[in-house]
Formats: structure tokens, sequence, C-alpha cells
């Protein structure tokens, strides 16, 4: 059975800040921790074989029927290590699709990937499948992977996958190994019909614990650099675990709020996704966590319900509380679309709550968010990366 990959479903629906309090837009579910690279920034440490204790077939079609269960269903990510270590993978596609998501998929610029199998993962259902590039040229991307080849594999996935008639999205880990590099990647993207552009900042966690990070002066250029692009590229641009680009982008859309392309970014940053804000990730073995990158567990599949850890776990009620916040992003005008990034955070002082280490910006106490943050409407719509 060949399934449409542009359908209208629960999770293709516009969210709204509210909406987060009771629903993710993104659900990542790590299917295994098996990969064939050796990533320097791994968030996963994934390693060439799958662990005995992953869930099961069946344990994880009973994580799909409860991701049903939210009032707005969400996307699910299927990611890893690299899903397509998993011989499950198409029928777990198919089973999420049936039951009414949107699922998207990040597997690793392998051997494993073909034409072939990007022909099915489409007839099996999957709407859009990201694939990450960390470089302008072969030589940088292929250090980061950790395998020599993967630059042109990866560039070779994006052609096949826009022939299937996927969407596709780029995610780029950035530091200050391929800042300088990040203008030519922009351009080298336009040419494969990308739908999103997903920049990474480095979080200090996994194999990336003592991996240099840009300062928070560069973070402002490179703001500088993805703002530039996201007036000009055929795609849109979004940053993770960097949510202080939105109060950038936000100040900067003000400036000509007349303009078509500045009201398109300002839209698609306005939500406040954020580590457990919109966002909620299952591990290989079950592990509920806020994201992927903060390793705080707050539950265990299937013991627990994800629709009652995602609702009323303490530490995702106060990950969506920006009166927690301390230092200045607790008195930040931007906190409730930006907060910092929690992980991040976590990673460097040992707080969910301090404030954000790598932002330069100083708030103006009182001061209240623009009048451009109103009249997005503060929806946006689920991408496939880890948030």
């Amino acid at each position: 059975m060949i399934r449409p990959t542009t359908r209208t479903s629960p999770a293709a629906a516009r969210y709204r800040r509210s909406d987060l309090s009771h629903s993710p837009m993104l659900v990542f579910y790590e299917l295994t921790q098996a990969c064939d690279l050796v990533c320097q920034h791994c968030r996963a440490c994934a390693q060439a074989a799958p662990r005995p204790e992953e869930l099961s077939t069946e344990q994880s079609k009973r994580l799909i029927d409860q991701l049903t269960e939210f009032p707005k269903p969400p996307m699910l990510v299927l990611t890893g290590g690299d899903p397509l270590k998993r011989a499950d993978v198409f029928s777990l596609v198919e089973y999420a699709t049936d039951a009414g998501l949107e699922v998207s998929i990040t597997p690793s610029a392998t051997p494993l990937v073909t034409r072939d199998v990007i022909t099915r993962l489409r007839d099996s259902g999957i709407v859009r499948l990201a694939v990450s590039i960390d470089g302008a040229n072969a030589e940088t991307h292929d250090a980061f992977r950790g395998v020599a080849g993967s630059f042109a594999h990866s560039l070779q996935i994006l052609q096949w996958t826009r022939d299937a008639g996927i969407s596709t999205q780029v995610n780029t880990t950035v530091s200050p190994v391929n800042v300088e590099q990040l203008d030519h990647l922009a351009d080298l993207l336009a040419g494969f019909g990308i739908s999103l552009w997903s920049v990474f900042l480095l979080v200090p966690v996994g194999r990336a614990a003592l991996s240099p990070r840009l300062t928070p002066d560069e973070y402002e250029q490179l703001f500088e650099r993805l703002w530039h692009h996201s007036q000009c590229q055929p795609y849109l641009i979004k940053t993770t675990e960097a949510p202080h680009y939105r109060r950038f982008a936000l100040r900067r859309a003000t400036e000509s709020p007349e303009n078509a392309a500045n009201k398109r970014a300002a839209r698609f940053v306005s939500v406040g996704v954020n580590d457990g804000r919109g966002v909620m990730f299952v591990g290989h073995t079950g592990t509920i966590l806020p994201s992927g990158f903060l390793p705080v567990p707050c539950g265990r599949f299937p013991q627990d319900h994800v629709v009652d850890i995602y609702q009323n776990s303490p530490t995702f009620h106060a990950l969506r509380d920006a009166d927690r916040l301390e230092g200045k992003c607790g008195v930040c005008e931007f906190r409730q679309i930006c907060g910092g990034s929690r992980a991040r955070t976590f990673a460097v002082t040992g707080s969910l709550f301090a404030a954000e280490p790598d932002c330069s910006y100083e708030p103006k106490v009182g001061r209240a968010l623009s009048s451009v943050a109103a009249e997005t409407g503060r929806t946006a719509r689920p991408t496939t990366d880890d948030e």
C-alpha cells in the first residue's frame, strides 16, 4: 500500500503556545542507539550494536498508541543512533501513520540509506526525512561524522528524497570548526529544495561534553547571518538549543514589520518551544526525558503513561513555567518565547533554571514583548529535529 506523503492529520494543525501545556509539538523516539557513524558531537554516544533492552516492536506500537491520546497528537520523529538499524522501522512507520500521526525520520548517512529504502519509507508514510550536514565540504563534514564519504552520501540522500517527493530537512551542528562555512552551506542547500534548515547550537553532552562552543558574542554574529539567510533563501531556518535566536529574530522583525519575510520569520519562532515545553523524548529503553539533550529522567515507558508524564511530571511542569527562571533569564522580556536552552544551562551549571550561559543579551526589565509576537498569533508548525 502506498501512503500519501501530504496528509491532513492532527500533527499538521497549527500550535498555539497554550497548547504546549497539554500536548508536545514533537515527540522524539530513539528507536536504537546502534549506528555505524562515529560523530564527534553524538548526544547518544551511539555504538555499533543494538542493546538487548531496547523496546520491542509491540512495546513501540503501544507507545505510538499512547501518543494518539494527546489532545493534539504530536509529530513523531524516529531517531537514534540510526533508526534504520531497526529491522521493524518500516512497520512502525506504517503503524504510526495508520494511527493518524505524522512521522519523520532522521537516518544516518550510511550505506543503509539507498534509493529503494527512501521509496519504501515514502510508501510506509514518512512525511519528512532529515539528514545532518555539518560542513560545506567533505573534509569538514566527514571529520565531524568520523566516516569518509559521508558528505557525498548525505547530498545523494537529499536528492533521492526530493525525487521521491518527501519533504527534506538539514540539521547542522555549529562549532568553531565549521562556523565560517555556514554561508557557503546555506547557498549549497538552496539547490536541493529542502524545506527547513535547522541549526543546532552545541550542548556539551555525550561525546560533545568537552567540545568547544562559540562565545556568546559569536552567537550573535551567527544569528545575524542566519537572519540574513532567512530573508533570501527559499527554505525556512530555525535553531535548535538556541532559543535566544528567537529574541534576535523578533527584534529584527520589528525594524520592518511590514516586510513579508520578516513576518514569516517572526511567526516561525514565536511559539516558544523548549526542552520539556512542546518537546518530549523517549529513549530506546523507554526512559522519558524533556529532550534528548537534557538527561533528566521523568518517567519510564511502559510503566508510566507518556501523556501523564508530559502533563503532570513536576519537571515538565517546572520547565514550562518561565517564572522559575533565574538570573537574567528570569527578568528577560523574552523569557516566554526564549527561556534559554535549559539543556545547555543544565550541562554547564548543573541547574535547570539558571541563566543561559551562552547568551550575551542584557534584558530591559519590565519591557513588554514586541507587538510582532502578538500579531503572529504565537503559532508554529512541527519540525524534525531534537528541540
